[in-house]
């Protein structure tokens, strides 16, 4: 049993894309795909005055049609001060000065290409929590990269050989548990349970950048909770 994971790239994601990579036995992350300005891909969010704001890798203004790994982080982004912000928001965490030294490890430096520097960050982090799956980037296999969609994924599993494909939930729509039983492939689906943990005693604010749950967290309890989650059958989504 081959059980796969393919997603964009993002810069510090929420504690869900690691579970997803954790759930599987192989992770292919796009390099060739097209960059969207509106995703997450160069943003994510952290605790600011008690609440979530969001956080950013400017890009060097380019084409609209350009793909993830044809941009660049801009000569603009001040690694200080991105640094101070941190610092800022979080010197008064448990975990500050553990996270803020992962942290920095992430952050561009002389290479700025977008994609690499998002892959350097994952793979990173994907150390520091344990996390032994398999990444591949896509544009390494021998697939179809002219397919868009969910054609894409079928093609990119059925090269990998997989015979599982996990999406999270926020995909149960793009994706058909039919299409991919004809392909002769089980469709998942993963929901992350909900994760609640103390941040500086204020209402709690969900779903903020893995920085922001290894700040208040051991490390061994995060890893902990990689597998809070529940995996659903694509078919119910038929």
């Amino acid at each position: 049993m081959m059980r796969l994971g393919i997603m964009q790239p993002y810069f510090l994601p929420y504690i869900g894309y690691f579970q997803l990579i954790a759930s599987v036995d192989q992770f292919i992350v796009y390099d060739n795909i097209k960059y969207t300005k509106k995703g997450w891909i160069n943003r994510n969010r952290w605790l600011q005055n008690g609440t979530g704001a969001t956080f950013s890798l400017p890009l060097v203004k380019d084409s609209d049609f350009l793909n993830i790994d044809q941009r660049s982080v801009s000569a603009d982004f001040e690694i200080d001060t991105f640094l101070s912000q941190l610092r800022g928001n979080y010197v008064k965490a448990p975990f500050f000065a553990s996270t803020y030294a992962l942290v920095e490890q992430v952050l561009p430096g002389e290479n700025r290409n977008l994609f690499d520097v998002l892959l350097h960050s994952l793979h990173t982090l994907c150390r520091h929590l344990d996390i032994s799956t398999e990444i591949n980037v896509s544009s390494a296999l021998d697939a179809d990269h002219t397919l868009k969609g969910q054609d894409r994924v079928l093609d990119l599993c059925l090269t990998k050989q997989g015979t599982t494909y996990i999406n999270s939930i926020g995909g149960a729509e793009l994706y058909s548990a039919h299409d991919f039983a004809g392909a002769g492939l089980n469709l998942r689906f993963l929901r992350s349970q909900p994760l609640a943990y103390k941040q500086f005693g204020a209402p709690f604010v969900p779903w903020l950048s893995i920085v922001d749950v290894l700040m208040f967290n051991p490390v061994e309890t995060v890893r902990g909770y990689l597998s809070a989650y529940e995996l659903i059958d694509g078919t119910q989504y038929a």
